[in-house]
């Protein structure tokens, strides 16, 4: 009874495995076909494979596949999983996704290989802090409110130059932006907004688009886009 047991979960994990590497592969196909249609496509557009609520097995059959750049939204989640995957995958990425509090800054400049979502100065401030203090700073990026939403984290657009100015100045990796568009409303002008707003502050990197609108963000010139639905399936509420 227990090696049918066992071999009915050994069975089930490689489906698994198996089905997140065929995932991958589709959307890895679907981001170079997206780039090939754009008319000014970016350099390069990297694969964020966003694992909230997925089990190190859930990552450890992404890393399988060859998979190596990876979003979180909390930074205890992935202080549960990531520390001792950094240490096996030498060349595994890990960003931030989600709103970061200020207590947590610290933590995340140790764990975090780039924070996408700075939005506020006082944020800005305790990240230069750490960096003073530890010499530890990630890559920001800075997230734009795009659609003023009161619910959603993100520096409300006409403030946004305020913040990267005020970044800046503290001597801080900022090296582009990342935004999340309304559910409701078509991305597409959002997406074209962060984009010219990118140009105007000499940002390279664009963080935009998710399972369901990544290949529109690549047309707009997306340098990365989040996926985690598409690869892991339907999330575990937690």
């Amino acid at each position: 009874m227990r090696a049918r047991a066992a071999l009915a979960s050994l069975t089930r994990d490689k489906a698994v495995d198996m089905s997140i590497s065929d995932n991958l592969a589709d959307i890895l196909a679907r981001i170079q076909a997206a780039r090939k249609a754009a008319l000014h496509s970016a350099p390069q557009t990297r694969l964020v494979a966003v694992s909230k609520t997925v089990d190190e097995a859930g990552v450890r059959a992404a890393l399988a596949a060859g998979q190596r750049l990876f979003g979180e939204n909390r930074v205890q989640e992935a202080l549960g999983k990531f520390p001792a995957l950094k240490a096996e995958f030498s060349d595994l990425e890990l960003h931030l996704i989600g709103p970061l509090q200020t207590n947590k800054v610290k933590e995340a400049a140790a764990l975090f290989d780039c924070i996408e979502t700075l939005d506020r100065a006082k944020l800005a401030d305790a990240l230069a802090a750490e960096r003073d203090r530890s010499s530890k700073c990630p890559r920001l990026l800075v997230q734009v409110n795009t659609g003023e939403e009161p619910q959603k984290a993100g520096v409300l657009p006409n403030e946004a130059g305020e913040l990267i100015a005020h970044a800046r100045n503290l001597n801080l990796p900022v090296t582009g932006l990342m935004c999340i568009p309304p559910h409701d409303q078509d991305p597409a002008p959002h997406f074209g907004f962060l984009a010219k707003l990118a140009r105007d502050h000499n940002l390279a990197e664009l963080s935009m688009g998710m399972s369901g609108d990544f290949e529109m963000a690549i047309r707009f010139g997306a340098t990365s886009v989040r996926v985690g639905t598409a690869i892991f399936g339907e999330r575990i509420a937690l």
